[in-house]
């Protein structure tokens, strides 16, 4: 009898150690990855990443800056304005296509004339 309340403590102390033990992580940075990785917010991050990598590869997709943006929008909408006018020389925005020459001055056409902005 004596031996077998030994085994039971000793089992009981051995069960509540394994329990103490798997309540803390095994690696932290797994954790966080994996948690950033589930999260809403970076699933909304990586469709707007994608979204402004397909505008930013294509300058014949128009960019609309309208009244109403922020100025975060503002900059970012105009930083890929600006990067797809030096990469090819065009770029769609609020519906007009703008051009860009060999002395990086920009300009437009109106009525088939260039028009320098």
């Amino acid at each position: 009898m004596n031996i077998f309340l030994f085994f039971l403590i000793l089992g009981i102390i051995f069960l509540v150690y394994k329990k103490i033990k798997s309540k803390k992580p095994k690696n932290l940075k797994l954790n966080k990855f994996k948690n950033k990785l589930q999260s809403t917010q970076t699933n909304i991050e990586r469709i707007f990443l994608r979204e402004e990598e397909k505008t930013f590869s294509n300058p014949n997709i128009n960019i609309y800056i309208g009244v109403y943006d922020n100025e975060e929008n503002i900059n970012r909408k105009s930083n890929i304005h600006r990067a797809r006018l030096s990469k090819f020389k065009k770029s769609k925005l609020n519906g007009e296509m703008i051009f860009q020459d060999d002395e990086q001055r920009i300009y437009k056409f109106n009525n088939g004339k260039k028009v320098y902005l």
